[in-house]
């Protein structure tokens, strides 16, 4: 069983069509990452590890399953498509993590937070 039929198998196995298997597997991989890499989310290494996944994820999608003449064009904008779905609540959590913590811990925590631990 190759990853495109595994990715298949999940989309069938939830219930979910591929565009929100994106946005959950992202969020999955960057909280994954964080805890794998000991690195809080304001780090940027969960975020990176999540743009690799699905960097390499989108070019075995390209080289897997070729689209003919045109629709090559319309295969490349769905890639696209799926790195948008898959990096959006990323960006945001690092963003908001790394710029504006107090809006997920407090304000007094934030700032006890970033005293302690740099990143």
């Amino acid at each position: 069983m190759d990853w495109h039929h595994i990715k298949d198998w999940l989309e069938h196995a939830t219930g979910l069509d591929m565009d929100a298997l994106h946005v959950h597997a992202g969020v999955l991989l960057q909280l994954s990452a964080a805890i794998v890499l000991r690195r809080p989310l304001r780090s940027p290494w969960p975020w990176l590890a999540v743009l690799g996944a699905e960097t390499i994820n989108e070019i075995y999608d390209y080289t897997y399953e070729v689209w003919p003449g045109a629709e090559r064009q319309i295969q490349l904008a769905e890639g696209i498509r799926d790195m948008w779905n898959t990096m959006v609540i990323p960006s945001l959590l690092l963003a908001v993590t790394r710029y504006a913590p107090h809006l997920l811990v407090g304000r007094s925590a934030a700032v006890e937070g970033s005293a302690a631990d740099p990143g």
